[in-house]
């Protein structure tokens, strides 16, 4: 299988506040423009050929600055577009812990059962990524890929590269413009994290 590059998006002013971005169009704020020209440097090395990115704001920035700098191709995939979080996006992780602290553990423990209320369902978005992963790797047989992917939804594609069940939703959110390259064979997987 060919190496994957994951990216989480540079920041926006939305993560440095701790609020739930889901699919709002939020564009990288200044520390996280500043970000990109560090992971453009940090992956020259791994010859990438591609870049996909989720339809979000972050995201598209993002990848279209890596592109732009490695002179590869960018497209933007819907299914790669983040999990919706309904009523909770916007909202600061830490005002939906107080208000509502049973369905918020109860989606740390168990995401996969609970949904935000008017949002989108983990086995919904678990779908869309394998459509996404399925035509995507099917199209490249060599070279690695970057896809640019927001948290949670990065969770998602890590897991289904590497065939394990997501962690922590609210774990990962530190992890602006951190990325990961996964190598995941029908067997056997392996991850390096930077």
């Amino acid at each position: 299988m060919v190496p994957v590059v994951l990216i989480r998006p540079c920041a926006t002013d939305y993560d440095e506040q701790g609020r739930i971005l889901g699919t709002l169009d939020v564009p990288l704020s200044e520390q996280g423009s500043r970000d990109i020209e560090r992971i453009v440097e940090e992956i020259r090395p791994l010859g990438i050929t591609a870049v996909y990115c989720g339809p979000c704001e972050s995201a598209r920035q993002t990848g279209e600055s890596i592109a732009e700098a490695l002179g590869v191709k960018m497209k933007k995939l819907d299914n790669l577009r983040n999990i919706d979080h309904g009523l909770w996006q916007g909202m600061l992780i830490e005002d939906v812990k107080r208000k509502q602290p049973k369905v918020y553990r109860q989606w740390q423990e168990q995401p996969n059962i609970i949904c935000p209320p008017e949002g989108e369902m983990l086995s919904e978005a678990t779908e869309r990524v394998q459509a996404a992963l399925s035509k995507t790797l099917k199209k490249h047989k060599e070279g690695p890929i970057a896809l640019v992917v927001p948290d949670p939804l990065a969770g998602v594609v890590q897991g289904q590269l590497l065939q394990r069940e997501i962690g922590d939703f609210w774990k990962t959110r530190s992890a602006c413009g951190k990325w990961e390259v996964i190598t995941a064979e029908p067997q056997n997987a392996a991850a390096s994290h930077f």
